[in-house]
């Protein structure tokens, strides 16, 4: 490897999905080849607010996603398209990376192009069990290909494909709190079950919905609640559970370490990230797969969790329905409960963001 500090250029967001990971990557890449690191994002997107406030630099790129459903709108996502490579390869000229990691997102595209045309090195971090369309694209010309579920190779070469994993937020795997403790953090009773259900920053208005109308159900049988909603869903979380007992409603949770500690059951959209974090911290979970997703792939991941006994698959279609009702069920019954602790164990790959670090070196030290 070089002897001067390596320079890592980083692209990817949109959603929490993509930033965390790619904030995990970077704090161990500085924590172990104190890399000079610079993300490249999406315009107006979370990115542009969240990484700089975990201490990067980043710019950001007018680009945007296609629209499926009105294809003569995509005239102005061709143009920004087009700009945005444009500005890529500026980056990447002026920066001069040694590397280049696209973890996911609307700017990987663009930018891990731009490095592959300049002969930079290029790693990409696969994170769902399908995958997306930008990522089979750059496949062709990247070095390593890190992945989180088997049989990938449908998508890509087989011979560049490492099984890492899916990093997650350092401190949800370092929280001391005991259930009691995290409970009683939340002003909630330390001996009454928890159900805690979370829709991503914006929320999910199938959850929220299935939640607003079944809420009062589950007060009423001694389940206490921990409800993100989101900033979508408005007042109509406290409007549901004004007068109840054991609910606590939040737009966004800040401190998730606690939130998964205080939960014996949860209840989320099928995200990658939101998979991998379940499955390291052995949380039994209700996934109801967002259906506004590209190639149907949160089902897919879902689906992968539910065969193997680890989680309950719920369709998005079928939640207003059935979530309540299966999560009564399932909150009371402790022995599912453990078994599927045990089962979504199994399929956890801890230290992601260290086996990603690893590949970045031998690539690294091949030049």
């Amino acid at each position: 490897m070089k002897q001067n500090r390596p320079k890592i250029l980083i692209s990817g967001g949109g959603t929490g999905g993509h930033i965390f990971p790619a904030l995990s990557i970077a704090n161990a890449l500085r924590r172990r080849l104190d890399a000079e690191i610079l993300f490249v994002g999406a315009d107006n997107r979370m990115e542009m607010e969240r990484v700089p406030a975990a201490g990067y630099p980043i710019k950001g790129l007018p680009v945007a996603g296609f629209d499926r459903r009105h294809l003569l709108r995509n005239f102005s996502v061709l143009l920004k398209l087009r700009k945005s490579l444009r500005m890529a390869r500026n980056i990447v000229r002026d920066f001069r990376p040694d590397i280049a990691i696209g973890v996911g997102g609307y700017c990987s595209g663009p930018t891990l192009k731009a490095a592959q045309r300049a002969g930079v090195p290029t790693l990409i971090q696969e994170q769902n069990s399908y995958a997306g369309v930008t990522n089979k694209l750059l496949a062709a010309k990247a070095r390593a290909i890190c992945v989180a579920y088997p049989e990938m190779q449908r998508f890509f070469p087989a011979d560049r494909i490492v099984m890492t994993g899916n990093p997650i937020r350092r401190d949800l795997l370092d929280t001391s709190l005991t259930a009691s403790d995290a409970r009683r953090s939340f002003g909630l009773n330390p001996d009454l079950p928890v159900l805690l259900v979370i829709g991503g920053s914006l929320g999910a208005m199938t959850l929220n919905e299935s939640l607003e109308h079944g809420i009062q159900t589950l007060a009423e049988n001694g389940i206490q609640v921990i409800w993100q909603t989101g900033k979508s869903f408005g007042e109509r979380g406290p409007e549901a559970v004004r007068g109840l007992r054991g609910v606590v409603v939040t737009k966004f949770i800040t401190n998730m370490g606690a939130a998964y500690a205080a939960a014996d059951l949860v209840v989320s959209r099928a995200g990658a990230g939101s998979i991998s974090e379940l499955e390291l911290l052995g949380k039994p979970c209700i996934l109801v797969p967002s259906p506004n997703v590209a190639e149907d792939h949160q089902t897919k991941n879902a689906r992968a969790l539910a065969d193997h006994g680890a989680a309950v698959l719920i369709p998005d279609s079928q939640a207003r329905h059935d979530l309540v009702p299966e999560a009564l069920a399932l909150i009371n019954d402790k022995k599912r409960l453990a078994e599927m602790s045990e089962n979504i164990k199994k399929l956890a790959l801890p230290d992601s963001d260290e086996r990603i670090v690893d590949e970045v070196e031998k690539i690294l030290n091949r030049g």
